[in-house]
């Protein structure tokens, strides 16, 4: 199976609130643990450049998993991203915007 590749993005009330959230996925990847051990194999965040260009939304996070079961635990089970959503949801303006798919092209 190809890597699984995923993009959220959020609409974030102000650029205070958007600093906080990016400080926060700096040490994803290695807060990120399943069995022990980081699993994440790509994490890259910023805010966006023009976010009339993107729906409003203000914040882009673009993580890579080995697989649909990695992500579906980081969605449902993973501790470090449990405490991440409950700090952002005070934040956003709305649900993020999530999509995730099999990588068939590569790098």
């Amino acid at each position: 199976m190809a890597p699984i590749e995923r993009a959220t993005l959020f609409t974030v009330g102000n650029e205070e609130d958007g600093k906080k959230i990016l400080e926060t996925y700096k040490t994803m990847k290695s807060d990120a643990k399943k069995d022990g051990k980081p699993y994440i194999l790509s994490l890259r965040a910023g805010s966006i450049i023009d976010p009339s260009r993107a729906g409003g939304h203000t914040v882009a996070v673009f993580a890579t998993y080995a697989s649909l079961e990695d992500m579906k635990y980081y969605d449902d089970e993973d501790p470090a991203h449990t405490e991440l959503k409950k700090m952002a949801k005070t934040m956003l303006k709305g649900p993020p915007t999530v999509v995730f798919f099999e990588n068939v092209v590569g790098n």
